[in-house]
């Protein structure tokens, strides 16, 4: 099954700059988003290679393991995963879906960005859009500020608590090449620094 939508918009907390400068996710970034109970832990896929101009983007349904990947434009939702999940199907579908419209349009800083700050800032516009399921981790845990995917998503949380659009700011950076010193460049700290004062105020 498939369905077609033309003009697709960017997610909100990424409109730092115009649509028409975004970019697409080519078939070199095959990845599938990870199987919900389990909270996920450093990603390993490679960051997204991102070129070329987004002019629609298409899902299909198929039958397929894992959840959800997005690639050249065309999102692919797994059909067996839509039918065993015993839960809000909808709204946590919804929330897939915001993660991997994220993919289409995200930076990847040429390559150079951490995979788990790729996959972190996915989760997070699928957290502001208030699609985060409940078995996410808390605010504060996790490992490393890089692992990825939720606990990833909630240190950007905490980030851009301290500076309003700090994701979207990091995201635009991120178009020609990616360092930690962004994170020094807009928050006036380091990343480890940070991730320190995010355990701390969660007293983890």
């Amino acid at each position: 099954m498939q369905s077609t939508t033309k003009s697709p918009t960017m997610p909100e907390a990424l409109q730092v700059a115009p649509a028409s400068t975004m970019k697409s996710v080519p078939p070199t970034a095959n990845k599938h988003y990870p199987l919900p109970p389990t909270s996920s832990g450093g990603s390993s896929s490679k960051p997204p290679q991102l070129t070329g101009k987004t002019q629609k983007v298409s899902l299909f349904i198929d039958n397929m393991d894992g959840v959800a990947y997005a690639v050249n434009g065309e999102i692919h939702v797994s059909a067996k995963y839509i039918g065993s999940y015993s839960g809000d199907v909808r709204r946590e579908i919804t929330g897939v879906l915001y993660h991997e419209m994220t993919h289409i349009w995200q930076w990847n800083g040429n390559g150079q960005a951490p995979g788990g700050l790729i996959e972190g800032i996915a989760d997070y516009v699928r957290l502001k859009a208030n699609y985060a399921p409940s078995h996410w981790v808390k605010p504060g845990q996790g490992n490393r500020w890089d692992q990825g995917y939720d606990v990833t998503a909630r240190f950007l949380d905490y980030c851009n608590s301290l500076r309003n659009g700090f994701v979207a700011e990091l995201n635009k950076k991120m178009r020609s090449g990616y360092s930690n010193n962004y994170f020094v460049d807009l928050l006036g700290k380091n990343v480890d620094q940070l991730w320190r004062d995010y355990k701390a105020k969660y007293g983890q």
